[in-house]
């Protein structure tokens, strides 16, 4: 009887850890290279005098590498990346990665993120434009012209599949794998003049909400149930007059 409790309790925890990474998601689908959240479970047996009873785990939650749809900016300073590819750009601890590619120069030159942090080379150098000689072109390599010259290149990292990816600041990512420089463009590249939205599928996403919100409401159901019937079990069990 109680380990019916257990069963339907732990299914509300991982429930509810899901619905949150669900609702951040819905919360992001409008976040330029946004990242989707997803949640995966296991049964966790414990040996009970009958057999073994499956509990729902706690759950991991992973960021979904999926590609997000391009909008056209025409913007000299707005990238999007093709593949399985980050941009790099300095962390408070080291290199962060992201897809979020709209980028700015600042008076001196140096190439930076919306929110300021430097975009880092190949090598993890911060890149230095020349602010008098107007926009750059950038190849689908990466590389940065001003005028006929190159002044620098992008750098367009792979993380590793195996990689644990962690959130950072500023909508990037950290890898507890070290990223390598891409050397290969063949299925990769940089897209100039156009930004990669968010890969959260919203029909998907509202429909998740409204399934756990019903796997939720039978979980709490199927608890008061066996509370319930817990309680009567008690009752004509204890002797008379009790």
């Amino acid at each position: 009887m109680q380990n019916s409790l257990y069963v339907n309790l732990s299914a509300q925890v991982a429930l509810d850890k899901r619905l949150t990474t669900t609702a951040n998601n819905v919360a992001n689908m409008s976040t330029a290279g946004y990242r989707a959240e997803e949640t995966k479970f296991s049964a966790l047996l414990a040996q009970a005098t009958k057999g073994a009873v499956a509990f729902v785990g706690t759950g991991d939650t992973y960021l979904s590498r999926a590609s997000g749809p391009i909008t056209k900016t025409d913007s000299p300073l707005d990238v999007a990346l093709q593949g399985d590819a980050w941009l790099a750009i300095g962390g408070q601890s080291g290199p962060a990665y992201t897809r979020d590619g709209r980028l700015t120069m600042d008076a001196t030159g140096q190439l930076r993120n919306l929110t300021g942090q430097p975009v880092l080379d190949p090598g993890g150098s911060p890149l230095l434009l020349d602010p008098q000689q107007g926009p750059p072109t950038i190849g689908r390599d990466g590389s940065i012209f001003q005028g006929t010259n190159q002044v620098g290149a992008l750098g367009v990292f792979i993380l590793d599949k195996k990689a644990t990816l962690t959130r950072a600041p500023n909508n990037a990512v950290t890898s507890s794998l070290p990223a390598r420089p891409v050397q290969d463009f063949t299925g990769i590249g940089v897209v100039q003049g156009y930004v990669e939205g968010s890969n959260v599928n919203p029909i998907m996403e509202m429909t998740k909400l409204i399934t756990i919100q019903r796997a939720f409401e039978s979980a709490a159901t199927a608890t008061a149930e066996a509370e319930s019937s817990l309680q009567s079990a008690v009752k004509s069990l204890s002797p008379q007059g009790s």
